[in-house]
């Protein structure tokens, strides 16, 4: 292998690599995630009432509960995105207190 053949294939490399990336960075540009706290979380029943409401919101991807710290997580599709508001009818309706609610970085 010659020089520039060496050189082109590297460069071939570093460009799928760099296209590579950059396809990464924009798809979880466009996957929003949340944390929310809930007061009264104390067993997998609890867990299972809060996913199950928030699971229901439109454009919920996945919901996981940590019941000791009380964090629900909330990943949403591609492209959507969770109102507050609409958080906190959900942790209502589900018999517990939504304390803090952020979308992580």
């Amino acid at each position: 292998m010659t020089n520039i053949e060496r050189t082109a294939a590297a460069f071939r490399a570093f460009a799928a690599a760099v296209l590579i990336a950059v396809a990464w960075t924009a798809a979880a540009e466009e996957t929003a995630v949340y944390e929310l706290q809930a007061d009264g979380l104390a067993c997998p029943f609890c867990a299972y009432g809060i996913e199950k409401q928030l699971g229901g919101l439109e454009g919920v991807e996945s919901v996981e509960t940590d019941v000791e710290s009380g964090t629900v997580t909330i990943t949403m599709e591609e492209g959507a995105t969770l109102d507050e508001a609409d958080a906190q009818r959900a942790v209502d309706k589900a018999g517990f207190t939504m304390r803090d609610f952020r979308r992580r970085e």
